[in-house]
C-alpha cells in the first residue's frame, strides 16, 4: 500500500511514513535522482502510483563532484530521503573510483549495506528489486521476492563511450543476469540478444512523458535561439553517438538547425565547434527537464541521427516518442526500436542525403492539428504509465508464482 503523507510533505528528512510501506519496490537506477530525467526516474515516478517505490542513485564516491559539480547536491545528508508520496531516493557513497574493475566489488558490497538497512526500515514486504546496474550484483539485499534485470542498453557494445572495461562490465553482467527471475529489455535487439543466452526476457520498450510535451505550442518561447523556421533540431545528449555527416548535410543545404543539449569535449571538438559556427546552428546546450517545451515549441521536425553502432542498435531513443507527443515530425536513423514502432509517422533514413533529404520532406509538410493529433495519439499507446504497468504486471505475476512465505511455513 501506499500511505498518504500526513501535514506538509519534507522530501529532505520526513521519512517516517517508511516503516508503513508495504509492497516496495527497489530501482536501482541508472541515473542519479537530481540529474538529466531519464528512462529510471520516469519508470520510478509511475510505478510509484503502483506501489511505494525506493529509487536508488548510482553509487558516487566523495570526490565525484571534482569532475561533476551538479553531483555535489546528491552528497548532502540524509543519504535517505522522500521525495514524494510513495516515492523516496537512497544516495549510496562509497569509496572513490566504484565502477574501477578492481573496486567493483567493494562497491558491491558498500551498497548491498545500503539496501539491506534501507529495506530494514520497511515493516512489510519489498515485492521486487529492478537493477539496471550491470555490474552491481545487488540481488537478495533487500529480502526481496522477485529480483529484474532491466537492460537499458548495450553496455558492453558501449563501454568505452562510458569509459569502462567491455570485457570486465560483460562478465559482470552476466553473473547479475544469472540472478534474476527475468530481464525487462528495451529494445527488440536487447530481447532477442537475452533469449539467446536463455535468460527469460520480455520487451518493456522505452515511453513518454505525455504530460510534459503535450502543451508544447504554449510554452514560453527561449530567448536564446533566432533561427528563421521552419527549424529542424536535435534534443539529447551530443556524443559519439551521433552522427556528425547527417547534422552537417542538413546544414549544408542551408537549413535551420538547433542542438539542445550537453557536449562531450571529446566529441569532434573541431568539426562541432565548425558546425555551431554556422550562422544557420544554433546550440544552447545543457537545459533543465521543464525547459524542454519551449525549445520544442521552436522545432518543425525532431531529429534522431544516430550512427551504425553495436551501442545504438540496441537502444530505444526516448527522444522519438517525446518528439511525436510534442505533435512534431521525427527523422530518425535505421533502428530495431524506430521499426519496431511500425508507424509512418517517423522517416527513417541512412546515409546524409537521404537523411538530409528527409528531412527537406518532413519540414515541407503542414503541420496540421489533424496531423498533431493523428502523432499525440500514436504516442498516447506509448506513456511511462503503461510502461510501468507492464512492468508492475510482470513482477507481480512472478510473485503469484511463489508460495507465501508464511503460510508455506504454517503449511
Amino acid at each position: 500500500m501506499i500511505p498518504e503523507a500526513s501535514g506538509s510533505l519534507n522530501p529532505q528528512n520526513d521519512t517516517s511514513c517508511l516503516q508503513d510501506w508495504d509492497g516496495v519496490i527497489v530501482l536501482c537506477a541508472a541515473t542519479s535522482f537530481t540529474g538529466i530525467k531519464a528512462a529510471s526516474q520516469h519508470m520510478a515516478e509511475q510505478l510509484s502510483r503502483l506501489a511505494p517505490v525506493l529509487y536508488v542513485d548510482p553509487p558516487l564516491s566523495p570526490l565525484t563532484p571534482c569532475r561533476n559539480r551538479s553531483a555535489a547536491q546528491s552528497l548532502r545528508r540524509p543519504r535517505l530521503r522522500l521525495q514524494s508520496p510513495g516515492l523516496a531516493r537512497l544516495t549510496p557513497v562509497v569509496q572513490p573510483g566504484p565502477s574501477r574493475p578492481a573496486l567493483t566489488p567493494l562497491t558491491s558490497v558498500l551498497v548491498r549495506r545500503y539496501l539491506g538497512r534501507s529495506a530494514a526500515r520497511f515493516r512489510g514486504r519489498v515485492d521486487a528489486v529492478i537493477s539496471v546496474w550491470p555490474q552491481y550484483p545487488v540481488f537478495g539485499s533487500c529480502g526481496e521476492d522477485v529480483r529484474v534485470y532491466w537492460s537499458q542498453d548495450d553496455f558492453v557494445g558501449g563501454a568505452g563511450l562510458m569509459g569502462l572495461n567491455a570485457k570486465h562490465l560483460g562478465a559482470r553482467e552476466r553473473d547479475v543476469v544469472a540472478g534474476a527471475d527475468f530481464v525487462a529489455a528495451v529494445s527488440p535487439v536487447l530481447a532477442q540478444t537475452w533469449r539467446d543466452r536463455g535468460s527469460e526476457t520480455l520487451l518493456i520498450p522505452n515511453g513518454a512523458d505525455l504530460s510534459s510535451f503535450t502543451d508544447v505550442d504554449r510554452a514560453a518561447c527561449p530567448a536564446d535561439v533566432r533561427l528563421p523556421g521552419p527549424i529542424a533540431g536535435l534534443i539529447g545528449h551530443l556524443n559519439a553517438r551521433i552522427d556528425l555527416h547527417l547534422l552537417e548535410a542538413i546544414a549544408d543545404r542551408g537549413r535551420s538547425l538547433l542542438l539542445v543539449g550537453p557536449k562531450d569535449p571529446a566529441f569532434e571538438p573541431e568539426r562541432f565547434a565548425a558546425l555551431t559556427g554556422r550562422r544557420n546552428v544554433c546550440w544552447v546546450g545543457r537545459k533543465p527537464f521543464g525547459l524542454l517545451p519551449g525549445y520544442l515549441r521552436l522545432l518543425d521536425v525532431g531529429l534522431v541521427p544516430y550512427r551504425d553502432s553495436a551501442f545504438n542498435r540496441g537502444s530505444f531513443p526516448m527522444k522519438t516518442l517525446e518528439y511525436l507527443a510534442a505533435g512534431r515530425g521525427v527523422v530518425a536513423t535505421d533502428l530495431s526500436s524506430i521499426r519496431w514502432l511500425e508507424t509512418d509517422l517517423v522517416a527513417i533514413a541512412s546515409g546524409p542525403r537521404a537523411f538530409a533529404d528527409a528531412v527537406d520532406r518532413s519540414l515541407a509538410e503542414v503541420r496540421s492539428p489533424a496531423m498533431i493529433a493523428r502523432r499525440r495519439g500514436f504516442v498516447s499507446q506509448h506513456g511511462w504509465a503503461e510502461r510501468a504497468a507492464e512492468m508492475h504486471a510482470a513482477i507481480m505475476e512472478r510473485r503469484g508464482r511463489r508460495p507465501d512465505p508464511v503460510r508455506a511455513g504454517h503449511g
